[in-house]
């Protein structure tokens, strides 16, 4: 079994990830992400560093091959914004809920790929799992679905940041978002909201 500094799921290409990277630069680092041209980054800037592993699997709350929807490549110059390039859902109505004045998004810019997703305790034993001083979580609505199924007396995990804006639907926070606060406060966490989007979770 290992402990890990840090685990990410919802990795992006890193470009937001430099600072925390670089607090656990020296410890195990899991970074999780499914968008293949992400993925291509990821392994470009990190292949070489042995303590950091890079998982292709999206997580979920149940094991499923399913259709995991993202904006295409060839859009992101289009839409003009590159953080549409880590909107990626099991959830193609998701994504077009993005659709603004200033963000256009069509049917047409988004692409799929049939990929199994795999539960919170698949990896754990994938990477052996022993402990995680900090879990980043930003999926895209998916939030609740991880949060939900983990087993906090299998895992200690010291602070858990995740986004909270669209746990109960688009840009919507509701009973998820509450039931999850319950669960972590019952298991001992102290709640900080970071910002109108984020909370930080510590033990």
């Amino acid at each position: 079994m290992k402990d890990f500094g840090l685990v990410v799921i919802g990795a992006h290409f890193g470009v937001w990830l430099e600072n925390v990277l670089n607090k656990y630069k020296d410890q195990n680092i899991i970074l999780v992400e499914p968008v293949p041209y992400n993925i291509k980054i990821l392994e470009k800037n990190f292949s070489n560093k042995e303590n950091i592993f890079i998982c292709k699997n999206p997580i979920f709350s149940e094991n499923k091959k399913e259709k995991f929807f993202y904006v295409k490549e060839s859009s992101i110059h289009k839409l003009k914004k590159h953080w549409a390039s880590g909107i990626g859902s099991f959830n193609k109505q998701h994504i077009l809920n993005h659709r603004s004045k200033r963000f256009e998004i069509q049917e047409n810019d988004i692409d799929f790929l049939n990929i199994n997703f795999i539960t919170f305790e698949d990896l754990i034993n994938k990477y052996k799992i022993n402990s995680i001083n900090k879990l980043q979580i930003d999926v895209e609505g998916a939030e609740f679905e991880i949060l939900n199924t983990i087993n906090f007396e299998n895992i200690e995990i010291k602070s858990i940041q995740f986004e909270s804006k669209h746990f109960d639907g688009t840009f919507t926070e509701g009973s998820k978002l509450e039931k999850i606060k319950k669960k972590l406060i019952e298991n001992g966490y102290k709640l900080t909201e970071i910002d109108e989007e984020n909370i930080l979770a510590e033990k």
